[in-house]
């Protein structure tokens, strides 16, 4: 689990690329301070794997589904990169709860400036605004964020200075295309919402809607 606050920005040393997955390398140094193999580390809000560490370098493998589901199939050697390690037990929760596996992208349709903040405008799919809430947790490219504005179809963020400076959005122009991962807590709860039944005549499983609805949330204050 990670908490969507960038420890530091890491550069893409080398990419080698299969038929579906690809292994990539890349320079770090405050993440590796107590990195082993076999530890997680989210890139650019992407829980990979550390399958080697090296001198101010790491190496993670990235799977057909991964390259599928997110930008990692964009980056090139020299590409800069967001990186988190796992959070400690003991650690503090600066962000909010974050999981590294990305829901899908997101387009950058606008990006500007209101006083000393930035705003970033991204696109997405149906499929991840129903998740998306005003005043609710984004993680774009692995970074936690509030969310500002929402439509149908985009959102909107504004960014403190602090987070642009240190991490990659400093970066990221109109048409790039960053890593979303929505809040899963409204994931779950969606799931709660409807329960599945068993219909013990024909062994077969339906699914039915849970009584727990809009209106008896309202009716008991929530």
């Amino acid at each position: 689990m990670f908490t969507g606050i960038v420890e530091e920005i890491g550069t893409v040393e080398e990419i080698k690329s299969g038929r579906s997955s690809a292994v990539i390398m890349i320079k770090a140094d405050k993440v590796l301070e107590d990195t082993k193999i076999g530890d997680s580390i989210a890139v650019n809000g992407i829980c990979l794997t550390v399958i080697s560490v090296g001198s101010g370098c790491f190496s993670a493998d990235v799977m057909h589904e991964t390259l599928n589901r997110s930008s990692l199939a964009k980056l090139s050697r020299g590409s800069l990169v967001n990186l988190e390690r796992a959070m400690a037990a003991d650690g503090r929760f600066g962000g909010h709860i974050v999981s590294g596996h990305a829901d899908g992208t997101g387009l950058i349709t606008d990006v500007r400036r209101d006083d000393t903040a930035v705003w970033y405008t991204v696109k997405a799919a149906p499929e991840i605004m129903r998740y998306i809430v005003e005043k609710g947790s984004i993680t774009i490219d692995g970074i936690s964020l509030t969310v500002a504005r929402v439509s149908e179809s985009d959102f909107a963020v504004s960014a403190i200075p602090h987070t642009v400076a240190e991490t990659v959005l400093k970066k990221r122009r109109k048409g790039d295309i960053v890593n979303l991962e929505t809040d899963i807590i409204g994931k779950y709860v969606e799931k709660l919402m409807f329960s599945r039944g068993e219909n013990t005549d024909k062994g077969t499983h339906t699914k039915t809607q849970s009584l727990i609805t809009k209106d008896f949330l309202t009716k008991y204050g929530f």
